[in-house]
């Protein structure tokens, strides 16, 4: 006898399919968002942090490098995840510009292996949708889920979804391993949660 369906699995690879989709639409709807919600990002609000990571924006995803020059303000040092191997996890490596990005396990351009890793104060996420609970739900790898969990086991970590507003979901199907957001930044508002 197959075991029972998980609803909250398929739920989730539904409403990723639904956001996906969405998230195209108000790429090309809102081509300047990226700079409208770096504008918008309170600087003085953010705990200090000394490291930051961003991402590399891949298809339609809000793009993180109008932040790059607001947060770097601060004389913090900029980092990119990479992903390894599988089985390998995901960390972030500090990104000097200078270097040129190299394909990780996926394909996403990340610094080459030999750049330094680094544990982030603040991370910038990607994300499919979000809820003004601080739930986010991405790709569905489970990557930031995983990086997260692990480091804020050993040190607090501020975490910001980076989005557009039209991803507002009114709740979000979480599962207890999925990480909270601290903050949404979209092209129209800076949402601190709790």
């Amino acid at each position: 006898m197959a075991p029972p369906p998980d609803d909250r699995a398929s739920d989730k690879t539904a409403l990723r399919v639904r956001l996906r989709s969405l998230r195209r639409r108000l790429a090309a709807e809102i081509p300047d968002a990226a700079a409208r919600a770096a504008r918008r990002l309170p600087l003085e609000r953010l705990p200090a942090y000394q490291v930051f990571g961003l991402y590399h924006p891949m298809g339609s995803e809000l793009d993180p490098r109008p932040l790059l020059a607001r947060l770097k303000r601060s004389g913090a040092h900029a980092a990119l995840p990479a992903i390894g191997a599988r089985g390998e996890g995901m960390d972030f490596r500090l990104w000097d510009p200078a270097v040129r990005l190299e394909p990780d396990a996926f394909g996403i351009p990340a610094p080459p292996a030999f750049a330094a890793p680094v544990e982030p104060d603040l991370v910038v996420a990607p994300l499919l949708g979000f809820d003004r609970r601080g739930g986010r739900i991405g790709q569905g790898a489970g990557h930031y889920d995983r990086f997260l969990a692990n480091l804020r086991a050993r040190k607090p970590v501020f975490l910001i979804g980076l989005a557009f507003a039209g991803q507002e979901v009114a709740e979000l199907p979480l599962e207890a391993h999925d990480e909270r957001l601290d903050a949404i930044l979209t092209e129209t508002d800076y949402i601190e949660v709790g």
